[in-house]
Order: C-alpha cells, then sequence, then structure tokens
C-alpha cells in the first residue's frame, strides 16, 4: 500500500486517530475533569459543603438511617419487566443486605442495600432477586440529602470519561473499548513517524504560522505525556477486561463460575446463602473498634472506608469492613469479617499474591483513590495535554486538505473542522452550560437532576449545528468563525458560572480562599476563571484577518504541510 513502514504509520496514525478521535477527546477532557469529581460535586450542591467526615458510628447513627431507606422507584420498575407477577408495596419489601461507602474527599456518606423480593425472574437464568435501595447522608447528623440533586462530578462527568453516559447495550463501554484500542495504536504509530522524537520534546513555535504552530504543540504535547496516555489506555482496558469486554465468567462460564464463588465463600468460611435462622446482630461498632486495632496491630492504622452487611437478620450473617486505603496507591482494603449475631472475627484477609498486588497497584494507580494532592494535579494536566493533543489533530488534518478541498469542491475538511469545533470548544461549553444551569435551576425542583443532564445535551447539540452552520468559509479554505465565536460564548459562561455560585450561595472567592477557606468550591471557581481567560485568549488571536485569507495563501501553506509528509 505504501513504499515504507514509516508511511504506513503515518496513514494509520491519522485517519483511525481522526475515525476515533472525537471519543478519545471527550475521555481526556471528562477524566482529567474526573480527577476532582467530589470537589465539582461540592460546587453543584451547596448542601454538602461541609468538611469530610469519618464513618459514623453504625449503631447510634447508620442503623435507624438504613430503616428508613427505600427501594429506587427506577429499578423497582425495571426489576418489574424482568420477573412473573407484579412486585410487592416498597415498605413490605425486606432489606437482604447493605453498605456504605465514605473517602477522604467525601462530606457526605453513600448508603445502599439490597431489598428481597418473592417474584420468580422470567429467565431462569437471571439472578436479580432483589430491588437497590440508595441515600446520601450527612454523616455529621445523620440527615438523609436530597438525593434527587445530581452529583454532576461523580454522577455524569466520571462515566462520561469511560461510558459516555451510553448506557443501552452498554454501548459507551465498547465504544471507548475501541478508542482506547485505537489510541494504542496511535501512540506506537506515532512513535515510528516521529523519527526526532527528543527534539520535539522541546520544540514549540508559537510564532510560527497556525500549521506549523498547531503541529509542535501536537509533537510537544504527545511526547510529553507519552507514559500517561500508553498507561491510562492499557489500564482501561485490563480494568473493564473481566466484566465488559470478555465477560466469560458471567456468560459461557457461568455455571463454573458461581460453583467457584460457593468454593470461595467455603474456604473463606463467608456463608453464600442465608441459613434461614433468624439472629440477632451484635454491636457493628465494637466490630469497627476490633478492625482498627488489628489493623493498628500491622502498622496501618487508619478509618474504614466501606462497610457491608450480608444476609441480614439471618444466622448466615456477616459483617464486613474494610479500611480506607487512601494513603497508598494500590487499590486495596484489608478486610476483616465477623459473624453478624455475635461479633467474632470469621476471617482477615491475607497478604495478596504478586499478581493481585500488580492488579490492585494499576487499578489504584488509574483510579486515584489516594490523598497526593500535587500527583492529582499531575493527572489534570495529563489528561489536558492528552486533550490539546487530540484537538492539535483535528487542526492539522483540516489544515493540511482544505486548500486541496476547496479547489476539488470537496466537503470533507468543512465536516471534519464542524465536528472538531464540537468536540473542543462545543463540549467545554456543554459542561459550562451544566454548572451555569445548576445554580439557575431551583435547588427544591423535582427531577433537576434530570433537567441539568438535557440542558448538557442541549447545549451540544446546539454548539454542533451552530459549528455546522458556521463552517462554510472552510469549503473556502478559510477558517471557521464558529472556532472564535463558542471561545467567546464559553469566556463569558464560565464567568456567569463563577457570578451564579457568588450569587446563589454567597461563596465568593474571597470568602473560600481567606476568610472561610474550603478549596473544594474555590478550586471549581479558580478553574472556571482560568478557562474564561484561555477562551479569551484564543477567541482575541483567532480574529480577523486570518479568516478572510484567500486560497492562493493557503496553497502555499500546503507546501510545508506536504514537505512535512
Amino acid at each position: 500500500m505504501f513504499n515504507s513502514l514509516r508511511m504506513s504509520m503515518g496513514w494509520v496514525h491519522t485517519w483511525m486517530g481522526l475515525v476515533l478521535g472525537f471519543v478519545l477527546m471527550i475521555c481526556f477532557f471528562f477524566g482529567a475533569l474526573s480527577v476532582f469529581d467530589r470537589e465539582i460535586d461540592r460546587w453543584a450542591i451547596p448542601d454538602t459543603r461541609f468538611e469530610p467526615q469519618p464513618m459514623p458510628s453504625f449503631d447510634n447513627v447508620l442503623k435507624p438511617i438504613y430503616q428508613q431507606l427505600q427501594p429506587d422507584p427506577v429499578d423497582m420498575a425495571a426489576t418489574e419487566r424482568r420477573v412473573v407477577g407484579t412486585l410487592p408495596d416498597p415498605e413490605t419489601l425486606k432489606l437482604e443486605s447493605l453498605f456504605a461507602y465514605t473517602t477522604h474527599r467525601d462530606p457526605v456518606l453513600l448508603i445502599g442495600g439490597e431489598f428481597a423480593i418473592p417474584n420468580q425472574p422470567i429467565d431462569p437464568a437471571d439472578d436479580h432477586q432483589h430491588v437497590h435501595g440508595r441515600a446520601t447522608v450527612n454523616p455529621a447528623t445523620g440527615e438523609m440529602l436530597n438525593d434527587d440533586a445530581l452529583k454532576i462530578g461523580s454522577d455524569w462527568f466520571y462515566p462520561m470519561h469511560f461510558s459516555l453516559n451510553l448506557n443501552w447495550m452498554m454501548l459507551g463501554y465498547w465504544i471507548v473499548g475501541l478508542a482506547a484500542l485505537v489510541m494504542l495504536a496511535g501512540l506506537v504509530s506515532g512513535i515510528i513517524i516521529h523519527r526526532k522524537i527528543f527534539r520535539e520534546f522541546f520544540t514549540f513555535r508559537p510564532w510560527k504560522n497556525l500549521f506549523r504552530s498547531s503541529l509542535d504543540l501536537h509533537n510537544m504535547t504527545g511526547v510529553v505525556a507519552l507514559p500517561f496516555h500508553f498507561f491510562f489506555a492499557f489500564t482501561a482496558l485490563v480494568i473493564f477486561a473481566s466484566n465488559i469486554y470478555l465477560p466469560v465468567t458471567h456468560t459461557t462460564l457461568k455455571p463454573l463460575h458461581e460453583h467457584h464463588e460457593m468454593l470461595e465463600a467455603e474456604r473463606k468460611g463467608l456463608p453464600h446463602e442465608p441459613a434461614g435462622i433468624p439472629a440477632p446482630l451484635a454491636s457493628v461498632d465494637a466490630m469497627v473498634a476490633e478492625a482498627k486495632r488489628r489493623w493498628a496491630e500491622r502498622n496501618m492504622a487508619g478509618e474504614v472506608g466501606f462497610l457491608s452487611m450480608n444476609h441480614l437478620g439471618d444466622e448466615n450473617g456477616y459483617v464486613s469492613i474494610y479500611r480506607a486505603g487512601s494513603d497508598r496507591v494500590a487499590l486495596v482494603g484489608e478486610g476483616i469479617h465477623f459473624k453478624a449475631s455475635t461479633g467474632e472475627v470469621i476471617r482477615e484477609e491475607p497478604p495478596r499474591s504478586v499478581v493481585s498486588s500488580i492488579d490492585e497497584f494499576l487499578t489504584g494507580l488509574h483510579l486515584q483513590h489516594f490523598e497526593h494532592w500535587m500527583l492529582r494535579w499531575l493527572y489534570v494536566f495529563g489528561g489536558l495535554l492528552g486533550a490539546i493533543c487530540i484537538a492539535t489533530g483535528f487542526i492539522l488534518f483540516v489544515e493540511k486538505r482544505k486548500a486541496k478541498h476547496a479547489r476539488n469542491g470537496s466537503q470533507g475538511s468543512r465536516i471534519v473542522d464542524a465536528l472538531a469545533v464540537t468536540t473542543v470548544t462545543g463540549m467545554v461549553l456543554a459542561a459550562v452550560g451544566m454548572l451555569v444551569a445548576n445554580r439557575l435551576l431551583p435547588a427544591d425542583l423535582a427531577g433537576k437532576g434530570q433537567w441539568e443532564q438535557t440542558i448538557f445535551w442541549s447545549v451540544w447539540g446546539l454548539a454542533f449545528l451552530h459549528a455546522a452552520w458556521r463552517s462554510s468559509p472552510v469549503a473556502k479554505a478559510r477558517y471557521n468563525p464558529a472556532w472564535r465565536e463558542q471561545s467567546l460564548l464559553l469566556g463569558l459562561m464560565s464567568l456567569c458560572a463563577v457570578g451564579l455560585n457568588w450569587v446563589t450561595t454567597g461563596d465568593h472567592l474571597i470568602k473560600t480562599v481567606f476568610t472561610d477557606t474550603y478549596w473544594a468550591v474555590a478550586g471549581v471557581d479558580l478553574s472556571l476563571i482560568v478557562t474564561a481567560l484561555i477562551a479569551f485568549y484564543a477567541a482575541a488571536k483567532l480574529r480577523a484577518p486570518v479568516t478572510e485569507q484567500k486560497i492562493d495563501d493557503a496553497l502555499s501553506r500546503n507546501k510545508q504541510v506536504n514537505a512535512y509528509d
């Protein structure tokens, strides 16, 4: 097909990067936001703007709360479609298991559980014999918070980077998985085609023309963050491989998997099935105290991060307590399991094997639950560098071809440029627009979270329509004015979000930085201000007369492009 390996790799790098670069742009940008997803939650839900709390007393605080927990109506409706007959009244369903989860960055406590149902499944292979319930709790007071409010950071931006929030048939997971594979191929092909990779690490000439400066920035951001990009694409595939991409244990090998679960439970001494004999619940606080004592003996003193109970009210019930592992990279919890009715220790998790330790380290390095703030910011910069690398790749594609397309009457460059505007400035507009809507919509509005999601997709859709409408100059080898117009709008909306936060909550930067320091909110406001400054700077650089250049000028620039190839 080509005369050399380098030319072949150039073709792969260009076209595979173009086709799925739009998806990778979303993954990088929202992945960067996900590093501080809990902080974005605090900004979006003012009722949760207080300091993080340790896991509260179960006996005195949490136990009464679980008595108020109700099945989720959405899950009730979904489960009813999978079972024979009508589900009983939610008030009559019995809680059979529960959990509580918190981290060093969570002021609120997430609790949930599974409610047993008597109905038989329509599909005998379906083992979903329960309905879920979930709630958000103030751990200091035990008060249930309004869970109708969308946690924009952890429930929208975070899943966006690995599922695109397209949950039908898990379509988003598969698209992102394919994009991750393409990214690995793009990284390898990029190394092959860039022979002077060390020099490109230090080369950036912003005063040159658009193509040359974009090429320098594309190369530099790709090289600087190369290990970051490779690691995150690889570990993302590893994390989802067994559950989504190759779920043989849940499909082809399901009977063997279920038998293994039973043998594993027997080996660990953790009952797999209830005994059917009622039993009381011993003091969970005493179990927590014993778990902390055992962790301290192993020089791992810490707080509880995750607590769960299975087979509630049954003789075979047990309580599992996991340590918050935020003081290390590896995603571990040092679980200790207790018999629920007596409080005696059933099992203390032994040290991991070498393979398990590597897996937990790689998973923890990707999910970054640790407390190291400097490293977290490096994650943000790595994600943004990936986004810049892809955005400049779009620009290079268009700049290289638009003169030729203009001469031939082709619309190819115009289409790619419109999609690039939508994916770069349009995507950020959608995210900021969601924050603006969050502050404008009343806090007690029914279904507020759904309104915010609708506004997110609407803003992004309008950005696409605007980019397509204004892209006609690209077909004449000129610049698309949508880049500048959307940059201006982004700057204005970012400042509006900061101002609306001040007006609606009273939390302005002087307060959150100096007088009543609360960095979660201040960090979001400062990031929005930086976004506005960058957007205004970009809009200023994109002003005419560059948008009025003629096809002849573009053709002369195209000589540089062909020389690069």
